[in-house]
């Protein structure tokens, strides 16, 4: 073999858990699981998958 060739990139690192650690993290509106938004958040705070889901409805309704 020749020492010709790179070394193979580094797998890339996984995008750290809300739960994991860091701020206490506010509670989804509707289903209860941590949010990115921390606790003195003012408003209504929703999870990515519940965002994204009322953004779909919002967007279809006329």
């Amino acid at each position: 073999m020749s020492d010709d060739y790179c070394a193979a990139p580094a797998a890339p690192t996984p995008a750290p858990d809300p739960t994991d650690a860091g701020p206490p993290f506010a509670e989804c509106v509707l289903c209860r699981k941590p949010t990115e938004y921390p606790e003195s958040y003012k408003g209504i705070t929703l999870c990515p998958v519940c965002e994204w889901q009322e953004a779909q409805r919002t967007a279809c309704s006329g």
